[in-house]
Parts: C-alpha cells; sequence; structure tokens
C-alpha cells in the first residue's frame, strides 16, 4: 500500500504510477511473444497452436474463460470457423497466462543473475507540474531525484515473478516496498510512486 505521504497522490498534479504497478510492468516488458494481433488470421493461429500443444495450455483456456467444444475448437483450429470477439479475447488472455508461467523459471535466473542480483533504475514521480511547497521532494534530504540500487535479495525476485505470475498486486506492491526500504534509506516513501523503473537483465 503506498504510503501516507502519497495519500492524496496526484491532488496537486504529480504523475506517477504505484511502484508495485510499475514492477509488474517492468517484469512484463522482459516477455517476448506473438506480436500478431489474435484477431488476425496468422495471430489466433499461432496462440491456438501454442495453446494446444500441453495440458497446460488447455488449463490456461479453461482458467481464461474458454469452454467450448472440442469441436468447436478443432473448427478454429482448421480455420472453418473463427471465434467470437469474446472469446478471441479470452484467448488472447490465455496465451499470455500461458506465456508467463512458461518463462517464470526463465525471469528468476535473469534477475538471479548468478547470484548478483539487478541494478535497479528507479525514476521518481513527475512533480512538475507541482507547486515547489506542495512537492513530496520538499523537506527530505535530498531532492527526489534518479536511484539506481542493485536488488541482490534472490528471495524478492522470486517473490516478484511469482507476484507477477498471478497477477496478485498486493505482493507486488508489497515487494516493491521492501526494495524501497532496503536500498533507499529515510527516503523510501517518496517513491512508493514513481514514473517508472527498468533494469538490463
Amino acid at each position: 500500500m503506498a504510503h501516507w505521504r502519497w495519500r492524496r497522490f496526484g491532488h496537486y498534479g504529480a504523475r506517477g504510477t504505484p511502484g508495485g504497478d510499475a514492477l509488474g510492468i517492468a517484469l512484463g516488458r522482459m516477455v517476448s511473444g506473438i506480436s500478431s494481433p489474435v484477431d488476425s488470421d496468422r495471430g489466433l493461429a499461432a496462440r491456438l497452436n501454442y495453446l494446444t500443444k500441453s495440458d497446460a495450455g488447455y488449463e490456461a483456456m479453461d482458467r481464461a474463460g474458454v469452454h467450448v467444444s472440442p469441436r468447436t475448437l478443432m473448427a478454429w483450429l482448421a480455420e472453418e470457423r473463427s471465434p467470437n470477439k469474446a472469446n478471441l479475447a479470452r484467448l488472447d488472455a490465455a496465451y499470455w497466462d500461458l506465456r508467463r508461467r512458461n518463462v517464470a523459471k526463465d525471469l528468476k535466473a535473469r534477475l538471479h543473475n548468478g547470484g548478483r542480483g539487478t541494478r535497479v533504475e528507479i525514476n521518481p514521480v513527475d512533480e512538475s507540474h507541482v507547486d515547489r511547497k506542495r512537492q513530496r521532494g520538499e523537506g527530505l534530504r535530498r531532492r527526489l531525484s534518479t536511484r539506481d540500487v542493485n536488488v541482490r535479495d534472490l528471495d524478492l525476485w522470486d517473490r516478484a515473478v511469482d507476484a507477477w505470475m498471478d497477477d496478485d498486486e498486493v505482493e507486488l506492491d508489497d515487494v516493491w516496498q521492501q526494495i524501497c526500504q532496503d536500498h533507499l534509506g529515510t527516503d523510501w516513501e517518496a517513491y512508493a510512486y514513481v514514473d517508472s523503473i527498468g533494469w538490463d537483465a
């Protein structure tokens, strides 16, 4: 949860994203997949092929709400029929759910970086439209600025990937808060919301 310092975030014009959300966005950028849209012939065929190659794919479709008969599914695969708009959205959600689950182990290994952890760049909220006396950086020992921290706690990275995979926003926020507390000193509260975060991994 965002700290009290941001209880009225945006009221005075600050622009940013909750740190847990930014963490999830950064993790999502690590995952590549089918670029063709699901409503194109190529994009739909690629997703269906990926989903129907394993039991995990069928489980992903079930979680996404794709509940059709085997006959209908075979007709989709043979391109004899096309899913309606709702099922296209569900198939796309199932595809990305399966992609997350299939790459989770690789993401953890990349973020562990051989036990060295990953250096994270934290870009603070945009307060350029906020009156100086209302800015959150006012009164801190240092002005809000881009911070670089090396997160070596491998358990935190594992928790972050698992939370992202499960769309667990509360856990992602808890992980982000722990990262801030561990690495940003007394200024950590000011980074509950950020403009963005990123890393090379």
